[in-house]
């Protein structure tokens, strides 16, 4: 590698982008789990350069800010405003020879060139809308330019329809230069072999050629492709090397060739996944980001979408229907139907179906959050569950502990979010409210209706709710000729055998007492609860 490290990759991002039609950069826009400039940084930074620039000018602030976030070693120069991708990489060489001079000075070395202040070796330009050009083809290039001792050398592909792009103009197969489609003949216009806007140049070729290029074609600006020519007719070696895999050196300029690549990023993605040992059912279905991580033996089911850092474990089973970003899912993990964000799952836990787990969830060994649970900030222990109809915000379960279902862990108090302790090996009861900050200790039990206000003791039990009450004969008398009410009618008619006559005569009154009493509520009774209105 250290034959072929270039001084330099120069990625190019001051383009408005404006046939995105978007408030955001192009280069800001993403497939794959990266911006299109992540994915830029991510081959650049692949080929080991000494240095990575970044041309900036649209939205300068935000695109630099997100470069800086990805590259924290990443230098920004700003193009200045003369058009063009020949203007953009003289401002790239303006910033690296500044950085070469000072590090000159900071080291005390000198070297070719470097005593001048001017950087000096092979430098790679790319376009940062290029979102499947890898290291490996960078590489490729720069051994290629390096074998050849070339002064400048094209990434080139041969594509049906080659509407939009530059043309590789050649003279008895020699690569003579290069012409944009708006200045080209129509002769030139039939030339199939394109330029993809990659190249490798000697670093003094590229600033002296800059030097000589003017802005007189019909667009008005510094070409970067006129360099070619300049080095062909001084004399220097220029070669192309070209790619069959046109969709390397694809380039995104809408928002339909955007999806276009997503798609066919993913379909790689999954691919190769599945040539290392995942099975995935249907691969039309799935979505894998290129930063997630899959074991062995993981099996993906219809309809799951994997983001970000996801890792999921050996013999692990996802989906179908699962959402997951940022998800680390252990060894035997089964998640099922499932939407959930920045959340650990240990070996052998079980999720879903229909969970959401926001971030902070994190639930151990053999433990189990199940169907319609809501958790968020919650530490489950090892072979704890929450089975059903949950929700658990900023609390510890304790190892072993059963939540019974219908339960809230009521954690905000319209201020301030507080939180909840259940111990280990705890039983808790149906449709419980725990109104943080309480605790409920090690083996304990709730009982169903339960509102925790309080702390629970060890081995405690905890019941709160006032006792039952029964009306009899409500339903004949407030929902008379309802469904309700002739069922109750008829089971009480089977009963009447072994009732007196007195009884008989009071429940007949009680059946026609509503209309006499103009449906006024009975003092002391509710509606039920019905909101069937």
């Amino acid at each position: 590698m250290s034959l072929t490290r270039p001084a330099a990759v120069v990625v190019l991002a001051a383009g408005e982008g404006t046939r995105m039609k978007s408030r955001t950069p192009k280069v800001l826009h993403g497939i794959g789990g990266r911006t299109l400039l992540g994915h830029a940084l991510t081959a650049g930074r692949g080929v080991d350069p000494e240095r990575l620039v970044v041309v900036v000018r649209h939205e300068r602030d935000t695109v630099a800010a997100h470069a800086a976030d990805l590259d924290p070693d990443v230098m920004i120069a700003d193009q200045d405003a003369v058009p063009g991708t020949g203007r953009a990489v003289q401002c790239a060489l303006g910033a690296l020879d500044g950085a070469a001079q000072a590090a000159a000075v900071v080291s005390g070395e000198g070297g070719p060139g470097r005593a001048a202040g001017v950087l000096a070796g092979s430098v790679v330009v790319m376009a940062a809308d290029t979102p499947l050009l890898d290291a490996e083809t960078l590489i490729q290039l720069l051994e290629a330019h390096s074998a050849d001792g070339n002064a400048v050398t094209v990434l080139t592909t041969t594509v049906d329809d080659p509407t939009g792009y530059g043309r590789i103009l050649r003279e008895g197969g020699s690569v003579v230069g290069v012409v944009e489609e708006r200045d080209a003949t129509d002769e030139q216009r039939a030339i199939r072999e394109i330029n993809t806007s990659t190249y490798v140049f000697d670093a003094a070729v590229l600033r002296d050629a800059l030097g000589s290029v003017g802005q007189d074609n019909d667009q008005g600006e510094v070409y970067l492709t006129d360099v070619v020519a300049v080095a062909h007719r001084s004399g220097l070696a220029v070669r192309a090397i070209s790619v069959e895999d046109s969709w390397l050196v694809e380039g995104v300029n809408d928002r339909v060739q955007l999806a276009t690549l997503g798609g066919e990023l993913n379909r790689r993605t999954v691919e190769a996944w599945m040539r290392a040992g995942v099975t995935v059912v249907d691969p039309a279905t799935t979505w894998i980001d290129v930063d997630v991580e899959l074991a062995r033996d993981v099996t993906i089911l219809p309809g799951t979408q994997l983001h970000g850092t996801t890792r999921v474990g050996e013999d692990s089973v996802v989906g179908p229907d699962t959402t997951l970003r940022d998800v680390t899912a252990g060894r035997g993990v089964t998640i099922s139907r499932t939407q959930g964000s920045d959340a650990v799952l240990a070996d052998g836990s079980s999720v879903g179906p229909f969970a959401f787990l926001r971030p902070g969830t994190r639930l151990g060994a053999a433990g189990k959050i199940g169907t319609f649970v809501e958790t968020k900030s919650a530490e489950i222990g090892p072979g704890a569950k929450v089975p059903h109809l949950t929700y658990v915000g900023d609390a510890e379960i304790g190892e072993g502990t059963n939540i019974g279902a219908s339960s809230v862990f009521v954690n905000y108090d319209g201020v301030h979010k507080h939180r909840t302790t259940v111990g280990a090996h705890a039983r808790t009861g149906s449709d419980n409210m725990f109104v943080a900050p309480v605790t409920v200790g090690d083996g304990a039990y709730t009982g169903a209706g339960t509102t925790v206000r309080e702390d629970v003791p060890p081995g405690a039990l905890s019941v709160s709710g006032a006792g039952q009450r029964v009306i009899r004969d409500w339903v004949l008398r407030r929902r008379p000729g309802t469904a309700s009410a002739r069922a109750a009618e008829e089971a009480l008619a089977a009963d009447d055998a072994g009732l007196s006559d007195q009884a008989r005569a009071e429940r007949s009154r009680a059946a026609r007492g509503t209309s006499e009493r103009g449906g006024q509520r009975e003092p002391g009774t509710t509606d039920g609860g019905n909101t069937d209105r």
